[in-house]
């Protein structure tokens, strides 16, 4: 289970401790962290319905997973679960939306910032649109090869090379496991700031990817938004992977009922 920060207070879901916070609050939570230069580094993670399954499934994974120090609900099919189940959820607090919200604070603070991901040799275009997208950003870029194994010799020296920046705040954008593997593994390497595991969130903030309209978004149909964007990659995720999500979902609420009946 994930350490709770700052005596904020947490829901028990899924094998994890999910921070019962609103966006608004989080934001807060990570700029007051990003001051903070002690280390180890706070990781942050943001499971949403596709992680919780792949994670029932990785139990080594979901116990790493779980040591992040602020876990927020990416996705409202999450925060509507825990509402059923008794362990209400504020708000969904995903991490496309915390990587706007913190590249603006980054703005404001004039924070240094680095970026871990991106497409090898891409770096100046990559920098180009950040510059387009959030103008006075301080941002370095650091793109992995193909290969990057985040335990192994590039996963170090991208650590030895952010330590050296001192940044307040990482974004590192590999996809599940690698990011979390990377983070989880090196936060203790690194002179405190905020390590933001945020997957594909890049994308949509600098418009190389579209998210789908607010109306969609608030409706908790985003996904379906994007399986019907690209089918072709994503059918077998949101078709066949994520409904086992209903399973997990049922054998919460169990435990729960048995819980309670133990009590009485």
């Amino acid at each position: 289970m994930s350490r709770p920060c700052l005596q904020t207070p947490t829901q028990a879901l899924f094998g994890l401790n999910i921070m019962a916070v609103n966006f608004a609050q989080a934001v807060d939570l990570l700029t007051r962290a990003g001051n903070v230069y002690s280390a180890p580094a706070r990781v942050v993670v943001t499971p949403n319905v596709d992680h919780i399954v792949k994670l029932e499934h990785k139990p080594d994974l979901k116990d790493l997973y779980g040591k992040a120090d602020y876990i927020f609900a990416d996705g409202m099919p999450v925060v509507w679960a825990s509402r059923l189940l008794g362990k209400p959820l504020p708000e969904r607090v995903t991490g496309a939306d915390l990587f706007v919200a913190m590249c603006h604070q980054a703005i404001e603070l004039k924070w240094r910032v680095v970026l871990l991901g991106g497409r090898p040799g891409g770096e100046d275009e990559l920098k180009s649109r950040f510059q387009t997208s959030f103008p006075g950003l301080n941002i370095e870029i650091i793109s992995p090869s193909m290969r990057f194994d985040p335990l192994g010799e590039e996963g170090h020296q991208a650590a030895e090379q952010i330590r050296a920046l001192a940044p307040n705040l990482v974004f590192v954008c590999l996809g599940l496991p690698k990011q979390e593997r990377w983070a989880l593994h090196h936060a203790a390497l690194l002179p405190g700031g905020v390590l933001m595991c945020v997957g594909a969130a890049m994308e949509f903030a600098l418009g190389l990817q579209s998210r789908a309209p607010m109306r969609v978004q608030r409706l908790g149909l985003e996904w379906l938004w994007r399986l019907l964007s690209n089918p072709r990659h994503l059918w077998r995720r949101y078709l066949v992977d994520d409904p086992y999500f209903l399973v997990l979902c049922w054998r919460e609420w169990r435990a729960a009922r048995a819980l309670k009946q133990e009590r009485t």
